[in-house]
């Protein structure tokens, strides 16, 4: 007998294993993951999500009725949906109502017992820019200050008593003009 041992042969691979084969693959795996990233797009069924509206002026009569001066809009625009309205009692009260124009751009109202700079970094931008001093025909105030962001959104903001009062949003500055010349404080009939 013999000392030597054979080492029994692997059997041969039926392909070549290349880099040019690995990264080939990796094109082809790409390619089908990006086809069926496409296919879904296109029959997705993205529709847009409708706000329903809210009866603001019942929650303002609300709070009216157990001792809150709330400021509002007492009547919205044609074709404007209020769609979202926030209220918190208690010693340091805050009021908000969230609305969409006719062309969808969003228009916010907030009143607060909190400082300005706050409100502004909470609803406009952690670096809003001033801008001017304005006179508005509105019943709350007549200066109001001007404020904007990088991304488009303005907004106008007036003490009111203890209170600082923000108009805000994407909408347009006329339409944010015409919610801050609509405010009233007026009971809710």
């Amino acid at each position: 007998m013999s000392d030597q041992q054979t080492v029994p042969e692997r059997p041969a691979s039926r392909y070549q294993r290349t880099v040019a084969g690995g990264v080939g693959s990796m094109i082809v795996l790409i390619a089908l993951v990006l086809a069926f990233v496409v296919f879904r797009g296109v029959f997705r069924d993205n529709g847009q999500v409708e706000q329903e509206p809210v009866d603001y002026l019942a929650a303002v009569q609300a709070a009216q009725q157990a001792g809150a001066d709330l400021v509002y809009p007492p009547t919205l625009p044609k074709g404007w949906t209020a769609t979202s309205i926030a209220y918190q009692p208690g010693e340091r009260p805050a009021w908000g109502i969230g609305m969409l124009t006719d062309d969808g751009r969003f228009v916010g109202v907030r009143q607060e017992d909190t400082g300005l700079e706050t409100m502004l970094e909470k609803y406009v931008d952690a670096d809003p820019v001033e801008g001017d001093t304005v006179t508005i025909d509105s019943p709350l105030a007549q200066q109001w200050q001007e404020w904007s962001d990088a991304g488009g959104d303005h907004a106008y903001a007036a003490s009111y008593g203890d209170d600082e009062v923000l108009v805000f949003g994407s909408a347009s500055t006329d339409d944010l003009r015409a919610v801050v010349e609509s405010l009233t404080d007026a009971p809710v009939s």
